[in-house]
């Protein structure tokens, strides 16, 4: 039953004014919905996240999330105009271009938002 069902994703933030200002003005997003002290937003595909108040914020050392993006060139290009600022990894395996690390059959390019979560952008190759 699940597997049909679409899925969002929780982005835990320290200071919701803060992490607004990251996801609005330097990702770009629009927010649909305010609630229970956070905010909504919606992507392609029927897909959304929620940002909600937690002091556990940016604790994870593990990607929280990934937009599945058509020309992943364009995205970090996007993004590093508005003042995104990418992660650098030792990975072996992979191959890294102007942020891009490609290997595995995808290319991803990773960042940290205000509250220190780990997010993605990633093309598949096929």
């Amino acid at each position: 039953m699940l597997q049909a069902s679409p899925m969002y994703s929780y982005i835990p933030v320290k200071d919701v004014r803060r992490a607004r200002k990251f996801y609005e003005e330097k990702v770009g997003l629009k927010p649909k919905q305010e609630t229970a002290g956070g905010v909504v937003y919606e992507f392609g595909g029927g897909t959304g996240c929620f940002l909600y108040p937690t002091p556990n914020a940016g604790t994870s050392k593990a990607s929280q999330a990934f937009w599945r993006v058509e020309d992943i060139e364009r995205e970090v290009a996007e993004l590093k105009r508005r003042g995104v600022e990418f992660e650098r990894y030792d990975m072996p395996d992979m191959k890294v271009q102007n942020s891009i690390y490609t290997g595995g059959g995808a290319r991803a390019a990773w960042f940290k938002d205000s509250e220190g979560n780990i997010l993605a952008v990633i093309q598949n190759d096929s």
